[in-house]
């Protein structure tokens, strides 16, 4: 008698084998994961305590963790101080304005694109500046009173309005290319 060979269908052999492979494959990936959120939470806390727990425990601590570090307020970023950066910025504007001028059979409409670009973002940055100085300026000038006499002219036919001198009028810098 010859040993007989039994048919394994694919449907069997997946039960059987590939199934339970994969299932020890995804707890182990899980596993893996896990390992690496408790020590990242436990890097963050600067407190071993999280390693002791089991895993549904571990996730408790870090959710919680994680709600706690998310309701935290933001710190601001610190304010960069842009005139150092503005003249930084026009430094390499003049580079660069320098260096078009010197390449031989250059296109003239490109580097006025280009300057004008850079003029555009110079302005755009500045004008975030001008606009901050302007709001101290008016704070300065609503709270001092105006006479009429503070310009040292006075009409009999004005009426009381128009007797008050303006304050000054701060005139916006405009960066021009040439």
């Amino acid at each position: 008698m010859t040993p007989q060979m039994e048919y394994v269908s694919k449907t069997q052999h997946y039960l059987k084998v590939k199934k339970p492979q994969l299932e020890r494959e995804r707890r182990a990936r899980i596993n893996k994961s896990l390992d690496q959120l408790k020590h990242l939470v436990a890097e963050l806390q600067g407190s071993d305590a999280i390693m002791q727990l089991d895993k549904a425990e571990m996730l408790e601590a870090a959710v919680a963790f994680m709600k706690k570090e998310v309701k935290k307020p933001k710190a601001a970023a610190p304010l960069v101080p842009m005139e150092p950066f503005c003249h930084g910025f026009m430094n390499a504007v003049n580079e660069v304005s320098r260096v078009m001028a010197t390449i031989p059979h250059m296109n003239v409409e490109l580097g006025k694109s280009v300057m004008i670009h850079l003029g555009s973002e110079y302005n755009r940055l500045t004008s975030r500046t001008t606009q901050q100085a302007q709001v101290v300026r008016e704070e300065v000038y609503s709270s001092a009173p105006l006479s009429p006499a503070s310009s040292g002219y006075h009409s009999d036919d004005c009426d009381e309005s128009s007797m008050a001198s303006p304050p000054p009028k701060v005139a916006t810098a405009v960066w021009r290319p040439w």
